[in-house]
């Protein structure tokens, strides 16, 4: 049986920038404190939505021990320790551990555009270094390269602290292919807020989602609705909320998960190069949507 890391809506926090781009400590701690009061089940720190790809190692490290310890216990503290380099992922997951991170999130290796059994060696090099809970992530739309719901199940029956996959390769085939042929306890999670609903009526057990960053009690209505077979009211309240789900992701993620939480009158700072802040003409269109949805 595998160790369940958390179910329901797990939500992967921005990184608050200060005018100079350091990283905004206190400001983070207001995120996953408001997190926590709005019911959401699990903070990913260090996350694509947390721009980790632009992070100093220092700053990595610094931000999964700063949630660690501003979480403190009340929630799972789920560290992004993805790499393209599987060295570089190893050391990074043994840091998250020596800091307190109660799992890992890792993320398939991108550019290299390796192959199944590449990625089969890169997970297994990962999980043998560890004793951490493991989420695989599997985003091709970013990564370049799609990690087949066979090489999900190897990793799945073959490392016992491989426990979950984050889906978001949007292929609901896959996505049924995963659910039926894992091992007992093995979660899988959605990857995509516009497709938590279809993944949860699959078999999935919840979702690390982004608009929680925005609408997090929204987001952990849907997913109880769906855990509790409601399907027809959580259809209704994903169908509401649509609009903004969608809306978030016009962009690369996450400019404008930033410019709608400064909409809502909570401002995390901009985004850092390579990404450019939303234009005028973006946030208009967003603020717009978020009053259709009722956010604003």
């Amino acid at each position: 049986m595998k160790k369940t890391i958390f179910t329901g809506a797990g939500v992967a926090i921005v990184t608050p920038m200060n005018p100079d781009e350091s990283i905004n400590f206190d400001r983070l701690g207001q995120i996953i404190d408001s997190q926590i009061e709005n019911g959401t089940d699990a903070i990913v720190i260090c996350g694509t939505t947390g721009e980790s790809a632009t992070m100093t190692d220092q700053e990595h490290v610094d931000c999964i021990e700063y949630a660690v310890k501003r979480v403190n216990g009340r929630v799972p503290v789920v560290a992004g320790a993805g790499s393209n380099h599987t060295s570089y992922a190893v050391w990074m997951s043994k840091e998250a551990k020596r800091v307190g991170a109660d799992a890992l999130l890792h993320v398939t290796p991108y550019y290299n555009k390796t192959s199944q059994t590449g990625l089969i060696r890169h997970f297994n090099a990962v999980a043998d270094a560890t004793d951490l809970p493991i989420i695989l992530y599997n985003i091709p739309g970013r990564c370049a390269v799609n990690m087949t719901a066979e090489t999900s199940l190897r990793l799945a029956h073959d490392l016992d602290n491989v426990v979950a996959i984050k889906e978001a390769s949007g292929s609901f085939e896959q996505v049924k292919a995963i659910v039926e042929g894992a091992p007992e306890g093995f979660c899988v999670y959605s990857g995509d807020d516009s497709a938590t609903y279809d993944i949860m009526k699959l078999g999935g057990v919840g979702v690390i989602s982004t608009i929680g960053n925005v609408a997090p009690a929204r987001m952990k209505v849907i997913v109880e609705l769906c855990a509790a077979g409601k399907w027809e009211e959580a259809a209704a309240a994903n169908e509401r909320l649509m609009p903004l789900m969608e809306g978030l992701f016009k962009t690369a993620n996450p400019i404008l998960v930033k410019e709608a939480l400064k909409l809502a009158g909570f401002p995390v700072g901009g985004v850092r190069l390579p990404l450019v802040n939303a234009t005028a003409e973006q946030s208009a269109e967003l603020e717009r949507t978020m009053r259709e949805v009722g956010v604003l």
